[in-house]
């Protein structure tokens, strides 16, 4: 399994006044292929992306996974106000500063809400996208993403947090991915951000779309979900398959907020056809 540990391999960039930290994986000539991590404590798209980078690189793809501003090792400018729009305005001029006029996106719960804002704002930029469980109409705070927001740090709560809430099979929550994501998650003013980030100050809490947003998206479009999600319930993820216009949905038995992770092998054959497939 690939190291817990982000590698000190990423590289950062200019996009739209954010320094964006970002790896960088596969041809350079290959189809782009951006993946757009969570919001939990400590996450990064490297936290997320580790299992899926290289696999998604094989078949010939160009694979960025950028940490959304506020996350990771990507600059906290002190007056930026955390929203939909400017994680979307970042991941658009990510975009532009390496000239990807059209991309598929990969996103995690928050990026796969970002994905639905690229689509719906600019959909001749995005060439197809993958959502795992990702919020949509009917969404409503679970208790789980309800003790997401509201962690505090340590290694016991990090812990508890991805034993209760993010993975069914506990031998994946390992005392080194507790230990990294615990450290991730307070580095860097990490915490304040992430504090800052979902209070009433911001509108990071209003991820909220319209039916009528979910069926003016025609981009092509496969929604992953585990079965046994806590975070985002999988009925949202049936209620999205029905509006969306063109889109398949793949429900992952035994697995929770974490598809990516949980049934990694599964998810990167699944994706990676998607991904290759013509229309």
């Amino acid at each position: 399994m690939t190291a817990l540990a982000a590698p000190d391999t990423g590289k950062m960039i200019d996009a739209g006044g954010v320094e964006t930290y970002y790896h960088d994986v596969g041809p350079r000539d290959g189809a782009p292929v951006l993946l757009l991590h969570g919001s939990g404590p400590g996450v990064s798209g490297w936290a997320n992306w580790r299992l899926n980078m290289d696999a998604l690189a094989a078949a010939g793809n160009r694979v960025l996974a950028p940490d959304l501003v506020g996350f990771g090792a990507t600059e906290r400018p002190a007056d930026i106000y955390y929203s939909l729009a400017i994680w979307s305005d970042q991941v658009f001029a990510f975009m532009d500063a390496h000239g990807i006029a059209r991309t598929a996106l990969v996103g995690n719960s928050l990026g796969g809400r970002i994905s639905l804002e690229m689509a719906g704002r600019h959909p001749d930029r995005i060439e197809r996208m993958v959502l795992m469980g990702a919020p949509g109409p009917g969404m409503t705070i679970t208790p789980a993403l309800k003790a997401v927001r509201e962690y505090e740090p340590s290694e016991e709560n990090m812990r508890q947090l991805l034993l209760d809430c993010f993975a069914v099979d506990p031998t994946i929550i390992t005392d080194d991915l507790v230990r990294n994501r615990y450290q991730a998650s307070i580095a860097n003013g990490s915490h304040e951000t992430y504090v800052e980030m979902f209070s009433d100050k911001h509108g990071a809490n209003a991820l909220g779309i319209s039916e009528d947003q979910v069926r003016a998206i025609a981009t092509r479009t496969l929604l992953v979900h585990g079965r046994e999600d806590k975070v985002i319930p999988v009925e949202i993820a049936l209620n999205m398959v029905r509006l969306l216009p063109d889109a398949d949905l793949a429900v992952f038995a035994r697995c929770g907020h974490w598809t990516q992770i949980e049934r990694s092998g599964d998810f990167n054959n699944l994706v990676g056809h998607f991904l290759g497939a013509k229309e």
